[in-house]
């Protein structure tokens, strides 16, 4: 991960991509947890749910290159989110995984 001043941090998270409508449309919600620093990172997507989920979980909105538009932390079931300009997928996160990686606004992903 990079943030804004390109001083490089890395964690090292698990992610699955949701990149066909019918991964993106089940995301997590057959999951009964997700471990931490894991996620499902959807693409192309601008907005959440979290109906039929059993557990709250991190939102990370991001641009086309990447780059962190929106977060949303603790999403609890049944929410939605979305609406932030510039978002282009999504990446979902084990519920306190943005306070433990320090991802703030403006910050530069890099997913494997």
């Amino acid at each position: 991960m990079h943030d804004k001043k390109y001083q490089q941090r890395t964690h090292h998270l698990r992610v699955a991509r949701a990149n066909t409508f019918l991964a993106r449309l089940a995301g997590l919600m057959f999951r009964k947890s997700l471990r931490p620093l894991e996620g499902l990172l959807l693409s192309p997507c601008r907005s959440v749910h979290t109906c039929f989920m059993r557990f709250p979980i991190d939102i990370v909105f991001l641009s086309d290159d990447y780059r962190v538009v929106g977060v949303v932390e603790q999403l609890a079931p049944w929410r939605v989110a979305g609406g932030h300009v510039g978002t282009r997928q999504v990446l979902e996160l084990a519920a306190g995984s943005v306070q433990q990686i320090g991802i703030q606004l403006g910050d530069y992903l890099c997913l494997p």
